[in-house]
């Protein structure tokens, strides 16, 4: 009798599983707060505070890259999401800071301002939540 128990060779290990589907939640919901944010001060306003918004359409896409990777799923998907939610919090720990130490570059907020601070610092908290669960799921 063949073993039915494990997953037959190529198939993707499940991300969105338990707390997994919180995580997929938030990360999309940051997607399109931070993506229709940029998109409208970019075609908007765009001289008043150039690096801000092309900041926020960077964590949008950011956001979007990790979305998309923790519901593909998959062993490479982990990966590229566990380096991307590093890479998240890097930038959320250096925009931040910037904001911080020098706000007058900063004549808007953008979606990591002040640590993410307008965003209930889900910005900073989602990516440790994040690399925790995908190191979890190895």
């Amino acid at each position: 009798m063949p073993d039915t128990t494990t997953a037959p060779a190529g198939a993707r290990k499940r991300l969105v599983s338990g707390p997994g589907l919180l995580l997929v939640w938030l990360y999309g919901v940051m997607v399109v707060g931070a993506l229709s944010r940029s998109a409208y001060q970019i075609s908007t306003e765009f001289g008043r505070a150039p690096l801000a918004y092309s900041l926020s359409g960077a964590a949008a896409l950011v956001y979007a890259f990790i979305t998309y990777s923790l519901v593909r799923g998959g062993e490479t998907a982990r990966r590229a999401a566990l380096l991307c939610c590093a890479a998240e919090l890097a930038g959320v720990l250096a925009v931040g800071t910037w904001t911080l130490v020098r706000p007058e570059a900063f004549p808007d907020a953008t979606v990591w301002s002040d640590f993410g601070m307008g965003y209930l610092f889900i910005p900073v908290i989602l990516p440790i939540t994040g690399m925790l669960w995908l190191r979890a799921k190895r």
